[in-house]
This record gives structure tokens, C-alpha cells and sequence, in this order.
């Protein structure tokens, strides 16, 4: 049985309409002003709400924005008694239904109702189909049903099944490694190895040992012989993460791996076929390294079969609400708790701009759910200082959110460095992030530390 909801200040429309609709079949609730309206819509229990336009503080438009904003599928009849053009259009343009003109007959009110309702169960069977085709393809970590995401979803079903080499692209944080494990996940080498290295983590004189392997006593220290990276991935998937990062000298040899299937172990002269599909990522701009001479054109050309440009969460907010409720629900499972979300904290992550994208939302959201006072996670609890910030923004001379988190960073970055003498990497180790990722935080926050001036 269809569930609606009637939204109106007029009492004696409210009943005459839910006699109305109670006599053809449908459970009914009442609503008798916008602001009881939006708390009882929010909810997601009913599949239909129609709403009197004109009322008081909130009036049908307003009750129709905060009802799509939580519950986009519910469908939303706005009555009017003026009729207007401009009425009608921008109910519609806001994600209503239908609208309907007062007087109207019971017939008329019945059939946009029904129309109402079938598109509403077309949208859930949409909605079903498309959890299903997440669960085949094993995408239920790739969060989001914007146009970026449908068309990278797309993509990933298409080339997954070929040995296309993939080269991923985006910001930190915005899911490289995800959409990587689903291409393998979606492989005909699904049941081999799924090997990672992060580039960015290995040193320079390691690399060729770490990929490759190594013959006993070819260096001080390689008391036997070892299995490179490359072998253990033999038959599966080599997923280079932060490709930029591998050292000029290196990539010659990588470059000539790829192109023969084959490698040599350091101190062998014998090659090793290996049958690996690779992938690799990058949050770099490579056209720019390769200007500067720090990546090797013929590599760039040799990734760049398959592309896939991952988009910044600012990019698809819409997202959003489905983000944070996935990492909430997964972060309470965790733990064990049941934290909710307070107006004032989603009010605070709609204004943020998370230049840690994706992977930034979800370190907030599990921090809050760690530390949360009495269930309700406060705009405070995601980021300190946060009300003082929404406060003071509204008045002149107000800052943005992000410049506050930005300055917190910078000032993070610089005691350390101080405490570090300069050592990026003493830094790093302190603050608990990678030597590579500090350098572009720096980078990007235009930070150039003199230890002497400190």
C-alpha cells in the first residue's frame, strides 16, 4: 500500500483530501503547516507527498527542496490556488511532480496521484537494478550516483575484461586504488594476485630490487636470492600507485618490462617472462613532469591506453549525502556505536570544499565517530572550531572554512619542520603522513622552509 503525506495549514482541505485518498486504497498522514511537513517527509516513509504552496514560514517550496534534498524519490504533487506559470515551473524545476490547480475534481487529483506513484516504483526498480549491478561487479566501495560515477562504472565494466594497460588519474583521495581493484576484480585474473606498490614509498636504490628480485650477493646484504614484486604478481594484476614517483633512471627498465613481458633479476643476466596486466596512478599532472624531465614520454605513451579520469568530491557533490552515509554506517558498524549527524554537522561538510577529496570525508567522519559525545556528531566534532567559523564568516571580514583548515595545516607543517631541523622526512614521520605527501601539501599551501631563519 502506497504511503502519502498531506501538507497543508487548512485543515478542512487536509481532511476532505484524506478521504479522498484513503477511499481509493492509500495509507495517508497529515501534516498541518511546512515545518511538520519537512521533519515528517524527511523521514523516507512515504512514496508521495502532496503539499499546499502557499502556507506559512515554509511554504510548499520550501518543504519540496527539503524533502528532495533527503529523500530524492519520493514524488512531491504541489497544490496551488493561483496557478501561476512561474508557480509551476519552479515547483517542477525543483523536482516536483506534477502540480495541481484548486478547485480540482477527485478524478483529476487520482490521476496524477497514480502517475505519480508508478513513476515513483519505476525509480525504486532503478534504484534495486542499479545495487544489483554494484553487488555483480563488486563496486559497492565506489559510493556515488553521479553522471562522473555512471560513466566511470561504465567504463570499468567495458575495459576490465581486456589486458588493457590502465593509467588513473585524479587528485589524492579520490578513489584510484578502488577503481583499480575493480578492474582486477572484474578480470579474467581475478583469482590471481592484486600486488601494489606505492612508488612514493620506496627508495631509489631499492626500486630496481623490489620490482625486479635480486641474485644472491649481488649488493651488500642479499645473503639469497629473492622474488621480485613483478613475479609475485605473475598470472594477475601490478597496480603501480604514484607512477610519477619512480626515479628517471628506473623507468628506462620499466618501460622495456612492460613492453616485453620479461624482467631481469639485479646481478642476473637471465630474463623472466612474467604475465602481469598493469595499472597505474597518478594524482600528478604528467605533461608537466615530463616538461620537466622527471617522467619518460615513451612510458607516459605506453600507460595511456585505457584512461580514466577520476573527478574531485567538489566536482560531484551531489554524492555527498550518499558518502557521508556510507562511511557513517560502516564507521558505527566498526566500532560498534550508533552515532547520528547533526543539522549543524552536515550543514558544516556542505559548506566544505575537502581538498583531501573523498578519502579526507572519510578520516573526518571516523574520527567524529571515535570521539562522539552522546551519539550526535556536532559540526565541532568534524572540525573544531567549525561554529566559530560559520559564525564569524556571515560578518565582514569572515573566513572560509577551508582557509582555517588550511592555516591549521600550515602551522602543523612548520613546527614540525622546526622541530625536525628542515628534514622533510623527520617532519612527515611526526605528523604521520608520507615524505611525498608533505612535500604537496607543502607545495600546495606555498610553504618554503629555512631551518636558519626558523
Amino acid at each position: 500500500m502506497a504511503k502519502i503525506i498531506i501538507v497543508d495549514d487548512q485543515r478542512n482541505m487536509r481532511t476532505t483530501l484524506a478521504m479522498m485518498l484513503r477511499g481509493a486504497g492509500y495509507e495517508v498522514d497529515e501534516a498541518a503547516d511546512g515545518d511538520q511537513g519537512m521533519e515528517m517527509g524527511r523521514s523516507g516513509a512515504f512514496d508521495l507527498m502532496l503539499t499546499d504552496l502557499r502556507m506559512g514560514s515554509n511554504d510548499g517550496i520550501d518543504v519540496l527542496r527539503a524533502v528532495k534534498e533527503v529523500q530524492p524519490l519520493t514524488e512531491v504533487i504541489v497544490m496551488t490556488a493561483y496557478g501561476t506559470i512561474d508557480s509551476a515551473v519552479e515547483a517542477i524545476r525543483l523536482g516536483a511532480f506534477d502540480y495541481i490547480q484548486k478547485p480540482f475534481s477527485e478524478q483529476e487529483l487520482l490521476v496524477k496521484v497514480r502517475n505519480a506513484l508508478d513513476r515513483r516504483r519505476l525509480a525504486s526498480q532503478v534504484s534495486f537494478l542499479a545495487t544489483e549491478f554494484k553487488d555483480r561487479y563488486k563496486f559497492e566501495s565506489i559510493v556515488g550516483r553521479s553522471a562522473p560515477i555512471r560513466e566511470i562504472l561504465g567504463r570499468i565494466v567495458r575495459v576490465a575484461p581486456t589486458d588493457a594497460i590502465v593509467l588513473i588519474t585524479g587528485e589524492s583521495g579520490t578513489g584510484k586504488e578502488l577503481v583499480a581493484k575493480a578492474l582486477h576484480a572484474n578480470s579474467r585474473r581475478a583469482d590471481r594476485a592484486f600486488v601494489t606498490v606505492n612508488c612514493a614509498a620506496i627508495t631509489e636504490s631499492l626500486f630496481e630490487s623490489e620490482l625486479f628480485g635480486h641474485a644472491r650477493g649481488s649488493f651488500t646484504g642479499a645473503v639469497k636470492a629473492r622474488k621480485g614484486l613483478f613475479e609475485e604478481a605473475d598470472g594477475g594484476t601490478f597496480f603501480f600507485d604514484e607512477i610519477a614517483e619512480t626515479p628517471l633512471a628506473f623507468q628506462a627498465k620499466l618501460l622495456r618490462a612492460i613492453q616485453e613481458n620479461e624482467i631481469r633479476r639485479v646481478g642476473e643476466n637471465k630474463p623472466i617472462r612474467v604475465d602481469v596486466r598493469i595499472i597505474a596512478a597518478t594524482n600528478q599532472e604528467l605533461f608537466t613532469a615530463i616538461a620537466e624531465k622527471r617522467f619518460r614520454q615513451d612510458l607516459y605513451y605506453r600507460l595511456n591506453v585505457a584512461r580514466f579520469q577520476l573527478p574531485a568530491l567538489r566536482e560531484r557533490r551531489e554524492d555527498l549525502p550518499e558518502l557521508i552515509s556510507y562511511f557513517l554506517e560502516k564507521h558505527n558498524r566498526k566500532m560498534g556505536y550508533r552515532a547520528r549527524l547533526a543539522e549543524s554537522a552536515l550543514e558544516a561538510l556542505e559548506r566544505y570544499s575537502f581538498p583531501g577529496n573523498v578519502r579526507e570525508l572519510e578520516h573526518m567522519i571516523e574520527q567524529a565517530v571515535a570521539l562522539v559525545h552522546d551519539r550526535m556528531i556536532t559540526a565541532d566534532d568534524l572540525m573544531p572550531g567549525s561554529s566559530h567559523v560559520a559564525a564569524s564568516s556571515s560578518g565582514a571580514g569572515g573566513r572560509s572554512l577551508a582557509v582555517v583548515v588550511d592555516e591549521a595545516e600550515r602551522g602543523a607543517i612548520e613546527a614540525a619542520l622546526r622541530d625536525a631541523d628542515g628534514s622533510r622526512e623527520r617532519a612527515a614521520e611526526q605528523l604521520e603522513i608520507s615524505p611525498t605527501t608533505l612535500w604537496r601539501k607543502m607545495t600546495r599551501l606555498g610553504i618554503v622552509f629555512d631551518p636558519r631563519g626558523a
